[in-house]
């Protein structure tokens, strides 16, 4: 999956704030990801950030993703 530095994710289960939105900060072998409704930061493993995405976001323009 090609997720990059900047994408915005929509996840399909919320943070414990209730928001579904991350700005993506770091792309490895976990994603370092930023909760754009508290901006609490966390580190998850990739295949965890793949399996749980919704929709991408790059450049305010929705990404079709394939699964």
């Amino acid at each position: 999956m090609d997720i990059r530095v900047n994408d915005e994710l929509v996840m399909k289960k919320p943070h414990p704030c209730g928001n579904h939105r991350f700005a993506v900060l770091r792309v490895g072998m976990d994603f370092k990801i930023r909760c754009l409704g508290c901006g609490r930061e966390v580190m998850v493993p990739r295949k965890k950030v793949e399996h749980n995405i919704r929709e991408v976001y790059r450049d305010l323009e929705k990404i079709s993703i394939k699964g």
